[in-house]
């Protein structure tokens, strides 16, 4: 949905505004690409799992095996994280396809189309319910 002009002209005001009061972050949020902060957090969930492996390592050599289970810990949370950055720099869902991927012929997508949210769906089902009675 476009928006109005008057809308438009509050949109161009707060970023006047924004440039006047800092025009060097103004400038550098414009300009970088918003991939390449999840590239960067994926950067970091790499070193993090690198760390995760050392510390488990460590645990298991010297027969401390809190200091293993947690290096294990700090490896899956590092994975998660990685993955969550991986998954939206490449545009993925939350279904795991792109928004414009094909569906493989035999297989159907259900689709909510614009049924709603699912409160709107429940609280219609509710009227629906009390109307019949």
């Amino acid at each position: 949905m476009p928006l109005s002009e008057h809308e438009q002209r509050l949109l161009e005001q707060i970023e006047q505004a924004l440039y006047a009061e800092d025009p060097k972050w103004a400038n550098t949020v414009r300009i970088s690409d918003p991939r390449s902060h999840y590239k960067r957090r994926l950067v970091k969930a790499s070193i993090g799992f690198g760390l995760g492996v050392v510390i488990m390592m460590v645990g298991v050599v010297m027969s401390l095996i809190w200091l293993g289970v947690g290096g294990f810990v700090v490896m899956l949370a590092a994975c998660l994280w990685g993955l969550s950055s991986w998954k939206r720099m490449n545009g993925f869902g939350d279904s795991g396809r792109t928004p414009g991927a094909a569906v493989p012929p035999g297989k159907q997508v259900r689709r909510g189309g614009n049924r709603g949210t699912f409160m709107e769906r429940m609280e219609e089902r509710w009227r629906r319910r009390n109307d019949e009675r």
